[in-house]
Protein backbone atom coordinates (compact mmCIF):
# COMPACT_ATOMS: atom_id res chain seq x y z
CA UNK A 1 0.00 0.00 0.00
CA UNK A 2 1.28 3.67 -0.84
CA UNK A 3 1.46 5.83 2.10
CA UNK A 4 -0.83 8.18 0.05
CA UNK A 5 -3.60 6.01 -0.58
CA UNK A 6 -3.17 5.21 3.64
CA UNK A 7 -3.52 9.04 4.06
CA UNK A 8 -6.90 9.38 1.90
CA UNK A 9 -8.83 6.94 4.69
CA UNK A 10 -10.61 8.01 7.56
CA UNK A 11 -9.38 7.60 10.96
CA UNK A 12 -12.24 6.11 13.48
CA UNK A 13 -12.09 5.34 16.87
CA UNK A 14 -13.72 1.79 17.81
CA UNK A 15 -14.43 3.25 21.61
CA UNK A 16 -17.03 5.16 20.57
CA UNK A 17 -17.27 5.67 16.99
CA UNK A 18 -15.90 8.69 16.37
CA UNK A 19 -14.00 10.10 13.10
CA UNK A 20 -10.43 11.26 14.31
CA UNK A 21 -9.37 12.50 11.30
CA UNK A 22 -6.89 11.59 8.42
CA UNK A 23 -3.41 10.59 8.74
CA UNK A 24 -0.94 13.39 8.33
CA UNK A 25 2.36 11.87 8.86
CA UNK A 26 4.13 8.07 9.66
CA UNK A 27 6.81 7.75 12.36
CA UNK A 28 9.19 4.87 11.04
CA UNK A 29 11.88 2.95 13.33
CA UNK A 30 14.64 3.72 10.56
CA UNK A 31 16.58 0.60 12.35
CA UNK A 32 13.87 -1.88 11.97
CA UNK A 33 11.94 -0.05 8.99
CA UNK A 34 8.33 -1.08 10.80
CA UNK A 35 5.84 1.84 11.29
CA UNK A 36 5.88 2.37 14.76
CA UNK A 37 2.97 5.05 15.10
CA UNK A 38 0.37 7.07 12.85
CA UNK A 39 0.12 10.53 13.73
CA UNK A 40 -3.05 12.32 13.03
CA UNK A 41 -3.10 16.03 12.22
CA UNK A 42 -5.40 18.41 13.86
CA UNK A 43 -8.55 20.10 12.33
CA UNK A 44 -8.44 23.15 13.38
CA UNK A 45 -6.11 25.54 11.36
CA UNK A 46 -7.21 27.27 8.26
CA UNK A 47 -4.68 26.73 5.33
CA UNK A 48 -2.07 26.21 8.24
CA UNK A 49 -1.93 29.65 10.10
CA UNK A 50 -5.13 30.11 12.45
CA UNK A 51 -6.51 27.80 15.39
CA UNK A 52 -5.43 24.82 17.56
CA UNK A 53 -3.29 22.27 15.67
CA UNK A 54 -3.07 19.00 18.02
CA UNK A 55 -1.92 15.91 16.61
CA UNK A 56 -3.49 12.49 17.83
CA UNK A 57 -0.56 9.65 17.89
CA UNK A 58 -2.03 6.25 17.30
CA UNK A 59 0.68 3.37 18.07
CA UNK A 60 0.81 1.18 15.22
CA UNK A 61 -0.52 -1.89 18.01
CA UNK A 62 -3.81 0.08 18.30
CA UNK A 63 -4.47 -0.23 14.44
CA UNK A 64 -7.30 -2.95 14.59
CA UNK A 65 -7.90 -3.04 11.36
CA UNK A 66 -7.34 -1.33 7.99
CA UNK A 67 -10.38 -1.55 5.60
CA UNK A 68 -11.00 0.11 1.90
CA UNK A 69 -12.10 3.06 3.08
CA UNK A 70 -11.69 3.40 6.91
CA UNK A 71 -8.76 2.52 9.61
CA UNK A 72 -10.28 1.30 12.66
CA UNK A 73 -8.25 2.57 15.67
CA UNK A 74 -8.34 1.81 19.09
CA UNK A 75 -7.68 5.14 20.88
CA UNK A 76 -8.44 6.88 24.69
CA UNK A 77 -7.72 10.70 24.85
CA UNK A 78 -6.75 12.20 27.63
CA UNK A 79 -9.50 13.82 28.22
CA UNK A 80 -10.95 10.08 28.82
CA UNK A 81 -8.73 8.89 31.41
CA UNK A 82 -9.66 8.34 34.89
CA UNK A 83 -8.37 10.04 37.61
CA UNK A 84 -6.00 6.76 38.33
CA UNK A 85 -4.46 7.14 34.95
CA UNK A 86 -3.56 9.95 35.57
CA UNK A 87 -2.01 10.01 38.97
CA UNK A 88 0.33 6.50 37.68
Amino acid sequence: MKISEFQIKDVVNVADGKRLGNIGDIDINLTTGKIEAVIISGNGRVLGFFGKDEEIIIPWKNILKIGQDVILVRYKGNSELSGEEIEN
